[in-house]
């Protein structure tokens, strides 16, 4: 009996730790250029303590104005969700509605015309934020200089590209051991286009800032904004002062 009740106790204390728990955080946006304060992101992440499981994105103005909402779930794929983006005030959605063995299906809208395209699941395809649990996951091997290459899915161009990620080195951000990865395109079109480049934190490995391409508009351009994102432990003192809520 008392093995027995040792045994219940243990498999209760398994279940407890396999307890989604969901961690909640803000991003800080900035113009990469100008330094000018952009915009708020607001986090939500459900994980099982490893996995991202599933989670939201809200976008809010610097005078508090909501800009835009994202949806994640990784129930069919760790690196490939199910998301929609919205931003009502650009007219323009876009997302990843339906995920099987072969294949998954993108939808975009914009000014009104929706258009739908179907592709080909391959191996180390990754899509969206997708692409943070792929780093995540391999971490090790980037710290050992390896380069690693997968393919990103792009919703709101209805096609996919070749990338690959690679370890520039080591760095300090907020106080934390930082490690700098940069993202580029895996052909002769990075020849066009200005890579990503991320500090992740290096014992828990977090994403401490990110450095690219935006998924908000400049209102008076209409173009994605190039920004430089970064997940303070504490606002920064140009931040909004009265912060969107945490849900």
């Amino acid at each position: 009996m008392r093995m027995l009740g040792a045994m219940v106790l243990m498999l209760m204390a398994v279940a407890a730790r396999a307890e989604p728990e969901v961690q909640r955080f803000y991003g800080y946006a900035y113009d990469l250029k100008t330094n000018r304060y952009l915009y708020t992101e607001a986090h939500g992440q459900k994980t099982d303590g490893k996995r991202w499981l599933s989670g939201s994105i809200k976008y809010y103005a610097p005078d508090g104005a909501p800009l835009g909402n994202k949806t994640l779930d990784f129930s069919a794929n760790p690196y490939v969700p199910l998301y929609r983006l919205d931003l009502p005030g650009e007219g323009y959605s876009e997302g990843i509605e339906r995920i099987d063995a072969g294949a998954l299906q993108m939808t975009r809208t914009e000014r009104g015309k929706t258009e739908t395209a179907s592709l080909k699941m391959l191996p180390a395809m990754v899509a969206d934020s997708g692409f943070h649990a792929y780093i995540v996951d391999h971490f090790e091997a980037l710290q050992a200089g390896r380069t690693l290459h997968f393919t990103l899915a792009v919703a709101g161009q209805l096609t996919s590209y070749r990338f690959r990620a690679k370890k520039l080195g080591d760095t300090m951000f907020d106080g934390k051991s930082a490690v700098r990865i940069q993202i580029e395109l895996d052909s002769l079109l990075r020849i066009l286009a200005d890579p990503l480049l991320l500090l992740y934190d290096e014992k828990q490995h977090r994403l401490l800032e990110f450095l690219g391409i935006s998924n908000i508009h400049n209102p008076q351009t209409g173009d994605v904004y190039n920004v430089r994102i970064a997940y303070y432990d504490r606002p920064p003192a140009d931040a909004p002062r009265n912060l969107p809520p945490l849900e």
